[in-house]
């Protein structure tokens, strides 16, 4: 039994506060060795600090942190990595010039004694065979910027595991992973917990917790709520402990009837791979758009937007024939973009809630090219409210808000528009079981007031749970189109991978 083990990391009583706001309050936590323990709450919970309170990113301000039973307070993460703790964060740590070779050795290159000079060949051999290991097929000369987010990820997981470190900190491991990527990170971390390896698995995703953790500790507010062990437990008791309520139904009901044709893409050619593009959304709609990670779900959205230069196509909104022409046109149109990256191309991160929000909305909170503060202020108190965004006030910059928060954020920049049409790229990627519920509902309430929206989706039971039909894409091209009675995960998984 785990509890007659002696815990490889003990945190007790831990309490952190920033500018006089209390994070955590006497928070605890144990692992045991070969164990993987799922840390779950809502955004905002305080998971991060407490993460980053152990690997020596921040201070904590009291309690007591133990490692294989020896008191310790890391100065920062490479103490922490040296001492055998290695952390895959849930925002990637890459360079984008450098090659996937020299991001894996980043640090810790391999030199010709204490010469500058590099060993490019052993570390593109090493890298390629720390890829193979986890089942990646992948060119280790390829530059990292090149490279989806999905294989970057790949990449961190393969550099923290080829580290043999005693504790493996995952937060959000799979978040932009495909199916079959998560199926061999699943391997590999079955492999390491045979080893006594111990893993800390941050995820919102039930499905994964239940498959693979051993125990889950919830924190709300900056509080432990509790340590259930998996089989003693279940989803709703979970969201529960997570939300401090019952949350319902995991998906809204779609009650809508989408009415007329509001979008029509005709030959639409984004590159050499994707070529004459062919599809339309109803009005009221949700337009699910399923796929493997590179099949070029995210390309097709960039080219009907005018974000990836050389696009070309025609676009129909309501009727009326509107060539592509860029991002700013597209938003003249009433069309707007929810990227999948929102650290990197959805917000300026430096900025404030407001600017952030403000930013495609210059029109409306301006008056003959000059700003109205309080107009400004005005519009952007309403969507904070309105999206319930959890933040001190419109000031604060987006960077110190949790990750579904930011979410919001970049959400309620493109409800500023009024959108007709509104695409939306891994909306819920890196947000908890409490913000995706309230996304999905106010994606619903879009659709009620006449919306159309794209959504596209690695996670299939919200593809199935949300659209009302499915756009599955297979190596550049539209494999199938599902009504939402006649769709199933085996349907689309099909279409996906080029099968009938």
């Amino acid at each position: 039994m785990t509890e007659e083990r002696t815990p490889i990391i003990k945190m007790a009583d831990i309490h952190k506060s920033f500018f006089n706001v209390n994070v955590l309050t006497g928070v605890s936590f144990d692992l045991y060795p070969g164990e993987i323990h799922a840390l779950m709450g809502e955004n905002g919970a305080g998971k991060s600090t407490l993460i980053k309170i152990l690997t020596g990113i921040h201070n904590k301000d009291k309690g007591q942190i133990f490692y294989k039973g020896n008191e310790i307070a890391f100065k920062n993460p490479k103490e922490a990595e040296k001492a055998g703790i290695a952390i895959i964060h849930q925002e990637l740590n890459t360079v984008p010039p450098l090659t996937v070779a020299e991001n894996f050795f980043l640090g810790k290159e391999a030199t010709y004694g204490r010469t500058p000079f590099l060993k490019n060949k052993e570390m593109i051999e090493q890298a390629e065979q720390a890829l193979k290991a986890l089942g990646i097929q992948l060119d280790p000369k390829k530059v990292i910027e090149d490279c989806s987010v999905g294989e970057q990820q790949m990449v961190e997981i393969a550099r923290a595991v080829s580290q043999k470190s005693e504790v493996l900190i995952m937060d959000e491991p799979t978040a932009a992973l495909t199916d079959r990527e998560i199926e061999a990170l699943f391997k590999v971390m079955e492999q390491l917990k045979k080893q006594g390896v111990s893993i800390v698995y941050v995820s919102h995703r039930m499905e994964e917790i239940f498959r693979m953790c051993d125990r889950i500790t919830v924190l709300r507010d900056g509080q432990s709520i509790g340590t259930k062990n998996i089989k003693e437990t279940n989803f709703e008791e979970i969201v529960k402990m997570m939300v401090g309520r019952e949350l319902g139904e995991r998906f809204p009901q779609r009650t809508v009837q989408p009415g007329d044709v509001r979008l029509k893409v005709e030959n639409l050619d984004v590159d050499d791979r994707i070529k004459d593009i062919n599809f339309e959304v109803r009005k009221g709609e949700i337009l699910g758009v399923a796929g493997l990670m590179g099949a070029g779900r995210t390309e097709i959205m960039q080219g009907l937007f005018g974000a990836r230069k050389g696009s070309k196509g025609f676009l129909y909104l309501d009727g009326q024939k509107l060539p592509i022409k860029g991002p700013k046109q597209s938003i003249k149109n009433g069309i707007g973009f929810v990227t999948e990256d929102r650290k990197g191309q959805g917000l300026v991160l430096g900025l404030s809630v407001r600017e952030n929000i403000s930013l495609p909305n210059l029109k409306k909170v301006s008056s003959s090219s000059v700003m109205q503060r309080k107009k400004e202020e005005s519009f952007v108190d309403e969507l904070i409210e309105k999206l319930r965004i959890k933040t001190s006030g419109r000031e604060q910059t987006v960077k110190s808000l949790s990750g579904g928060n930011q979410q919001k954020v970049v959400v309620g920049k493109w409800l500023g528009i009024e959108p007709k049409v509104l695409i939306l790229d891994e909306p819920t990627r890196g947000v908890d079981v409490g913000a995706k519920k309230e996304i999905y509902e106010i994606m619903n309430k879009l659709t009620e007031n006449g919306v159309s929206i794209i959504m596209v989706s690695s996670e299939l039971p919200e593809i199935l749970g949300m659209s009302d039909r499915i756009m599955v894409i297979h190596e550049g091209k539209i494999a199938a189109i599902l009504n939402r009675e006649e769709a199933t995960q085996e349907k689309i998984m099909a279409a996906a991978t080029g099968g009938n």
